[in-house]
């Protein structure tokens, strides 16, 4: 079924649907990684999102209920060079093209994602339009041009939760039950962790578990009060989608935890964590997407090779404490991967540790930050 991109630009490329007709808006991104595209799609940070796949061939091993990043796809739309029909994998549960149309979205393929690449990269991630029905190219322009800018939206409101919730077994389960009514489960030795969920990917509560926390989840809406009446060990600041600035309550909320426990912050989280500090945030011309960006540790010197997914940039020189500094960067564009406090128990990292899809370089924060909470309880 033939289908149109019209960026609003005015580019307009030319590929098929396989997952029937379809209408769809939002910035379209591109992504490096050659697999994980499971994990993409239901990564809470592409809300709002097109997300084109570099490498050309995508569906060739299928789709399976373990390796979800949340309950269910955010991703506006997958664009794809070719299409991979029939999945081999001993894990396959099932086809991508099925599991798109189960939640009503669209998939790309024939879509030239070399030349799209290619003019993101030149141009910048912009707004997008997709159809199989309106094939009329400054129609569809026209549609892109009128969807939201990301810059200024609030898109946190659409992917945290709304209640309390602890992780168990491989889920979030409700608690059922408010801040003032919560007791934390009885396990000897183990770390209370309280994780913020601006959008929170699950692999990450899976690696908090594993190196013996109890993770509780929070909304992103939670205010300080109640986070010291839950009184956690440390304070876990999560990915999420779009701009950070917008969030005022999420990093108000923040500034007033900063000194009282350790905080460890990843992609949203450490920008949201940058505001606190008095920083201001940016939009990257395309952002860095994909599962090999290459990072640097400054205190180490030793280079990372790290998965990342974020549009937004924290601007260091915009932070007046000089007891704050940049931890990590990027090496392709020496943008600010990191940052950390000389005095306070507090770290951030823009990439993400937690991988899933990605290189698991970077997993050795998980166990700073549990070292940090040993030192800092009460």
């Amino acid at each position: 079924m033939k289908a149109l991109l019209a960026l609003e630009d005015g580019a307009v490329f030319t590929g098929r649907s396989f997952t029937g007709p379809c209408e769809a808006e939002g910035e379209v991104v591109f992504n490096t990684a050659m697999s994980g595209y499971q994990e993409i799609l239901t990564d809470p940070s592409y809300r709002g999102q097109m997300v084109a796949m570099t490498y050309p061939l995508i569906g060739s091993y299928g789709v399976n209920a373990e390796d979800v990043e949340s309950d269910g796809i955010h991703v506006r739309a997958l664009l794809v060079r070719e299409y991979q029909k029939y999945p081999s994998n001993r894990r396959s549960q099932g086809n991508l093209a099925d599991y798109l149309k189960e939640s009503n979205v669209p998939g790309l393929e024939g879509i030239d994602t070399r030349a799209l690449t290619r003019h993101i990269r030149l141009g910048g991630a912009m707004r997008a339009a997709l159809s199989t029905k309106d094939l009329d190219p400054k129609s569809l322009t026209e549609k892109a041009r009128r969807s939201p800018d990301m810059t200024g939206q609030d898109l946190v409101k659409e992917t945290t939760r709304k209640d309390l919730a602890l992780w168990q077994d491989t889920r979030p389960v409700s608690v059922g039950t408010d801040v003032d009514g919560f007791k934390w489960p009885e396990k000897s030795g183990a770390l209370r962790v309280l994780a913020v969920d601006y959008g929170i990917k699950y692999n990450i509560p899976r690696l908090l578990e594993k190196k013996g926390c109890t993770v509780l989840l929070a909304p992103a809406s939670i205010e300080s009060e109640a986070i010291d009446r839950l009184n956690p060990d440390g304070l876990f600041l999560s990915n999420g989608p779009g701009d950070p600035a917008p969030l005022v309550y999420a990093f108000e909320t923040i500034r007033a935890q900063i000194g009282k426990r350790p905080i460890f912050g990843i992609c949203l989280g450490h920008q949201l964590l940058g505001l606190a500090l008095g920083g201001k945030t940016f939009k990257l011309k395309f952002g860095h997407r994909g599962a090999n960006q290459p990072v640097k540790d400054l205190a180490t010197g030793k280079v990372e090779i790290t998965s990342q997914n974020h549009g937004f940039c924290v601007d260091m020189d915009s932070i007046k404490d000089p007891d704050v500094v940049a931890s990590h960067i990027n090496l392709n564009d020496d943008t600010v991967e990191g940052l950390a406090h000389k005095k306070l128990p507090l770290f951030s990292v823009q990439y993400h540790p937690e991988a899933s899809p990605g290189p698991h370089d970077a997993t050795y924060l998980f166990d700073r930050f549990v070292t940090m909470m040993r030192k800092y309880r009460t």
